[in-house]
Order: structure tokens, then sequence, then C-alpha cells
């Protein structure tokens, strides 16, 4: 087993076709077919079978696929700590940002890490705290934000901040983010809902309980730019964290308040794979992000956040 071959398989089902995976890697087909079949022999099963739409993974190809992406990445990793300028610290390295923080934390972190290290290069991800996690499980992830997690036996856990949950509702409901609104009052309204299962749809439902009120779920999402859209529309009412509609409550489109009786907030953490050893470029983007979020809050462009240590105790 080679590169080569691992090249191979993975451009091959990335594309669906021998031919242009060929293209992609400058080879001739019958090379890339030949490392293929080589492969299969060694391993003595079947990797891609042929269908009307093209080359397709079997079980058995899609888990070797899934390894070979992970070994390139890790050679490609390799060769850029290996390369860096004296003193320079240098490498790949894939952060998850939660859906929520991307806009607000992406560009001033790619902004620093290509300002004081340009030898580090940058994936970012985003996607809701459940996905980051099982990415992060999975070697997908460097590090990345999660919110209510504690430290687990294969993660460690850094609590940055907490932000309370708003409701979010449209402009014409007149809700002001300086009078929070009850519970009781958000759930007397028709509401679109995270998805059961959603870590925030369970601190919703969560605080639902401790006010004893029943939730009038009409629509259920695991999209916040699909939540917001549908407040927009009419269809209801929302809850999300204040930073998630902020953008909206300034531009007048739609209103929102805390939440209160109970309030509700969320823990953000920075969190890593517990073992292993960590690149010194995942050090320092670490560092950044630690940094990014710290002056978000700071400088007031977090709406409804507090760092951890000044967040209020026995909260939810």
């Amino acid at each position: 087993m080679d590169v080569k071959q691992l090249k191979a398989i993975v451009t091959v089902a990335e594309v669906g076709s021998v031919t242009r995976a060929a293209e992609l890697l400058h080879l001739v087909q019958p090379a890339v077919t030949r490392q293929i079949r080589t492969l299969e022999q060694e391993l003595g099963v079947p990797l891609f079978e042929r269908t009307a739409q093209g080359m397709r993974p079997t079980g058995a190809g899609s888990i070797m696929v899934d390894r070979a992406r992970r070994a390139l990445g890790e050679l490609e990793r390799a060769r850029a700590e290996v390369r860096p300028a004296p003193g320079a610290v240098a490498g790949i390295v894939t952060i998850g940002l939660l859906e929520s923080t991307s806009d607000l934390l992406a560009e001033p972190l790619v902004s620093a890490i290509a300002h004081h290290h340009p030898g580090v290069r940058l994936r970012l991800m985003t996607a809701y705290s459940g996905h980051l996690q099982q990415w992060l499980d999975d070697g997908d992830l460097d590090l990345t934000l999660l919110y209510n997690l504690d430290s687990t036996p294969s993660l460690s856990a850094r609590p940055l901040v907490r932000e309370r949950l708003w409701a979010v509702a449209p402009a014409s409901a007149g809700l002001c983010v300086d009078r929070p609104v009850p519970f009781a009052e958000v759930a007397g309204h028709p509401l679109v809902m995270p998805a059961s299962g959603h870590a925030l749809r369970s601190l919703i439902d969560a605080a639902a309980a401790r006010a004893g009120v029943d939730l009038e779920v009409v629509v259920q999402t695991n999209s916040m730019r699909l939540q917001k859209r549908l407040v927009l529309a009419g269809q209801g009412w929302t809850v999300l964290p204040g930073l998630g509609a902020a953008e909206e409550v300034t531009r007048g489109t739609i209103s929102a308040a805390p939440l209160s009786e109970p309030d509700v907030w969320r823990s953000i953490v920075l969190a890593a794979p517990r073992f292993g050893r960590t690149p010194p470029a995942v050090d320092v983007v670490a560092q950044e992000l630690v940094r990014q979020v710290n002056l978000a809050v700071a400088e007031g462009r977090w709406p409804s956040a507090v760092q951890e240590t000044d967040a209020p105790a026995g909260r939810a």
C-alpha cells in the first residue's frame, strides 16, 4: 500500500470516475485502474462498484477512503510542520466553529493568524455542536467550539463564555433586548424550534419544564437560518442564542429579548482531544481563538455573553 494508491481511491471516490480522477492526478486512466486493482488484491475485497452514476465505493471501500483521506491529511500536515523557517510555526489546523459564532469569529481569526503566523493554514468547519463534537471524536477536527460540554475521558474542555438565550419574534411583537420576556409568554405563541435531540432544544425543553408550560412546536429544523426566515414569514416565535439574532435585531427586521422566569444560558467551551501530541500550530490557533472570543465579549460585539468567570451561577 503506497501514497499513490491512497490518492487514487480518494480521488475516484470524490469524482466518481476513473477518467476524471486520472485527469486530476495527471496520470493515464490505466495507471489509476491498476493502482485500485492492486490495492483490492492486497486487501482481498472490492473497493468500488461500477453503477450508472459512476464509480461508487463499496462498504469496504468507504472505510478505506475515509482512512486514506485522513492518512493523506496527516502527511500533508507533517510536510507543513517540518519545513518552516527557523523559529516559525507552520502546519495545517482544522477548526470547528458553532454556526452562530462563525460570522463573529472567522474573519478576525483568519486575519490574526495570517498576520502573526503566516506558515499556519486554517481549515474552518461550521455546524451545530453535536456534529462538531462527532467530528472531533472522529479525528476530523483539531479543536472546536462546543456548548454545554463537560470534560470527557477523550476530550478536554476549556470554559470560555456563557451566553443567554433570547426569544425571537417578528418585529411587530415589539420585543426589546433590555426587557426580558417571561418564558410563559413565549410558550403562548406557536414556536419554530430546533429538532428534538439538538442540544439547544434540550436547553429549551428543560426551561419549559421548570416554567411548567407546554410548547406548541409547529415546525422543527436543524438550521438557524431557517428558524429566522420562518419567524420573518410570521410562522411563529423561536429561541436562539443572543448572537444568532443580533444582526437582524440591529436591522429591525425581527425583535428579540432575553428569556426570563427562568432565564436560560448556554456555556461555550473550547474542546480538543485529551491525549496525543498537540502540534505547535494547533497551540497558537487555540490561543488566538480564545483571544478573539475574549475581545468580542469585551468590546460588546457578542450580545448577552459574559466571561465564564463572571457568569451567573446556578443557571441552565
